[in-house]
């Protein structure tokens, strides 16, 4: 099963800069070795992060999420210290909303061109 998934920091912050790509990508590979799922696309700017995983369909959605967004939250914080706290109370780089949606009928290089396309060109921005 393959879904799309969209996670935003908390408080739409744009704390993401070049060299947190990496360890956001590793972050997320490692919390899907355990549930058997695959990142097959990631891509980020610098307030929201868009994936395509696939997943076994025994497990839930909602604690692959859990575990996506707790795994790469504690590793971006232990090696950017410069991060901000974003609130007083927690520690949390993501909100706690997502966007979820699972994706069929289209090939795997069309899911995967959807992502990549999902990040605008940084040259042509203003």
């Amino acid at each position: 099963m393959w879904f799309t998934l969209v996670f935003t920091t908390k408080y739409r912050r744009k704390v993401f800069d070049g060299d947190m790509i990496g360890q956001l990508r590793e972050a997320f590979e490692s919390a899907c070795e355990t549930p058997d799922c695959c990142i097959l696309e990631f891509d980020r700017e610098e307030d929201h992060v868009h994936l395509l995983v696939e997943y076994p369909p025994k497990l839930s959605i909602s604690v692959m999420i859990n575990n996506l967004k707790s795994t790469s939250s504690r590793r971006v914080r232990f090696l950017n210290t410069h991060i901000p706290r974003l609130s007083k109370s927690s520690a949390a780089l993501w909100s706690r909303s997502y966007f979820a949606c699972s994706v069929g009928g289209a090939t795997i290089e069309m899911l995967k061109t959807y992502v990549q396309g999902q990040t605008p060109h940084r040259e042509h921005r203003i």
